[in-house]
């Protein structure tokens, strides 16, 4: 037997229960307490209120309302679910949801597409001096490469320039600002770094994540024009280009301010992603 005392909270009063210890006795539990209060009148005299009570108690229903432990579900628990027999009705936590529910609960297309499918292996990246194709490592960096194909197919990179170019190192782009300040993750805000011991800035045309510190990705990305052992295990390399070579020396080659900018803009018109 299990033993419980229910407080009247208004009156502290209680009293003591006892009912056989089951699955569901700790929803009687529950259903049992609620609050009581004399129901009230009020007569208007002139100026003066006069309150009255009632000979006869009526009792106030209370709700409870609470959450299944790391589950999406809340329940309302009423003393009428007691009075009308309801306790002893199956569990509700195993109901099946009717048809209809589970249509409406369903994910959507986009959110129940696999990480890997959002991915892809290759791009293609046009710009307004040619295009440069790139091989990218879904497996070894799922995470920045799921955030630059889907920015990709969503234009996010689209008309973006080439804000930094340092002859000898590296062009940059994929911020949406233009001057290395914006841009963003397809989550918001910013994630984290991915390093794989195969994957080192030690070759040109490397493909890589431009990030403001440790773990700070966003949406820009820069390509290598040479061998950068400094940057490993401090940038996320993501990809290599494969062709269009020739493409990425002469945006390295184009005229630049003081800021690294170039004088006339190059910019990435689009990225076409291929599995």
């Amino acid at each position: 037997m299990l033993k419980r005392r229910v407080v009247q909270t208004r009156k502290a009063r209680g009293a003591l229960h006892a009912r056989p210890q089951g699955r569901l006795s700790a929803m009687e539990m529950f259903l049992s307490f609620f609050l009581q209060r004399k129901a009230t009148t009020t007569v208007i005299l002139g100026k003066n209120a006069k309150t009255q009570e009632n000979k006869e108690e009526s009792r106030m229903d209370s709700v409870i309302v609470a959450s299944a432990f790391k589950k999406n579900r809340v329940y309302f628990f009423t003393a009428d679910s007691q009075k009308e027999g309801l306790v002893d009705l199956r569990d509700v936590f195993n109901e099946k949801p009717s048809k209809e529910e589970q249509e409406a609960l369903a994910p959507s297309a986009s959110s129940a597409i696999a990480p890997s499918l959002r991915s892809g292996r290759t791009a293609t990246i046009f710009t307004t001096m040619g295009d440069i194709f790139i091989r990218l490592f879904p497996q070894e960096c799922p995470k920045t490469v799921e955030n630059f194909c889907t920015h990709a197919r969503n234009g996010y990179y689209d008309q973006c320039i080439f804000h930094r170019v340092i002859k000898g190192f590296m062009i940059q782009t994929g911020d949406p600002n233009g001057d290395g300040t914006g841009g963003e993750s397809i989550w918001g805000g910013d994630f984290e770094d991915e390093f794989h011991r195969a994957l080192k800035h030690d070759r040109p045309f490397t493909v890589s994540m431009a990030n403001a510190g440790p773990n700070t990705n966003g949406s820009q990305f820069f390509i290598t024009t040479v061998p950068c052992s400094w940057l490993d295990n401090k940038h996320t390399v993501f990809g290599r280009v494969v062709q269009g070579m020739d493409v990425v020396t002469k945006i390295e080659n184009v005229a630049t301010n003081v800021e690294d900018k170039p004088k006339q803009d190059v910019k990435l018109l689009t990225i076409k992603v291929t599995s």
